[in-house]
């Protein structure tokens, strides 16, 4: 291929699909204020939402996915694709630094300035230590989650995880397609096994702590941390049985697979970002 058509960029068509978007964002929040007034139109606004959304997906990247059979993209558009993924997961470094950031501020700022105070401006079992057991309004006190059980269980096979899609990775670039198909389901069920044990987890929180999204600061801090990550781990295990289900078609090999990149550069991120998870949540 010569050099000019190496760098050529091509330009799509005029797509439909960022339109299909913006609709399904609308009926989603849409939905969301009513089904916070209690009105049923608000849960049948989300549902469509939310299906109008997973169609734009399917298409839209279906549509990516056709261009790049035909050949289409070349080595600048492969590098439009990295920074795109790049800023992507810098933004997600943002989200998640946001919710690290109110959890080292309670902890660090805002429960020693308390506790210099008069307890009773507060409530009577205020203690100025972490975590928290009580909190105003919180009829039954509630406990922290222990680090040493399930959540150890989850590091370990997360990190495996992080482990097998490098192996299947390996197995891409020396053309080793068993070992690619393998390492990749073998992280995807991995990805399955951690949200069970973590769904698991959310169960024993609620029924035998006492542990719910309104127990103080510590309960909001532990769910929006826990749950928003639980949801990235089921968006990578999605795009890397996509990806899976594209290699066994015959899709990537060792000098065209970035979508393989993407989905595995976003698992790592998954795996640091649990992995502090379970040391400044869980462990400390």
């Amino acid at each position: 291929m010569s050099v000019e058509e190496q760098d050529r960029y091509f330009v799509p068509e005029p797509s439909r699909w960022p339109m299909v978007g913006a609709v399904a964002l609308f009926c989603m929040g849409l939905g969301a204020a009513f089904a916070v007034n209690g009105m049923l139109l608000g849960k049948l606004s989300l549902a469509l939402g939310f299906l109008i959304l997973v169609f734009m997906l399917v298409g839209w990247f279906g549509d990516v996915i056709r261009e790049s059979r035909l050949g289409v993209y070349m080595r600048r558009e492969d590098m439009s694709f990295r920074w795109g993924m790049g800023w992507f997961i810098f933004s997600e470094v943002m989200f998640f630094g946001a919710f690290f950031g109110a959890l080292f501020w309670v902890r660090t700022v805002s429960v020693p300035v308390l506790g210099s105070l008069d307890y009773k401006m507060l409530y009577p079992d205020f203690e100025a230590s972490w975590p928290l057991s009580t909190g105003p309004g919180i009829t039954q006190a509630y406990q922290a989650m222990e680090a040493w059980g399930l959540p150890a269980l989850n590091t370990l096979i997360l990190l495996s995880s992080g482990a097998t899609v490098t192996w299947a990775h390996w197995g891409l670039l020396q053309g080793k397609r068993a070992q690619l198909k393998l390492g990749l389901l073998c992280t995807v069920l991995l990805g399955c096994t951690f949200l069970g044990l973590q769904a698991h987890e959310y169960g024993q929180a609620f029924s035998n702590l006492h542990l719910t999204l309104a127990s103080g600061a510590y309960g909001m801090t532990f769910f929006m941390l826990t749950g928003f990550h639980g949801m990235h781990v089921l968006l990578g295990s999605i795009i890397l049985f996509v990806v899976w289900l594209r290699s066994l078609k015959g899709d990537f090999d060792a000098s065209h697979h970035f979508a393989f990149e993407a989905a595995s550069w976003y698992w790592h991120f998954v795996d640091v970002v649990w992995l502090l998870l379970f040391i400044f949540v869980y462990w400390l």
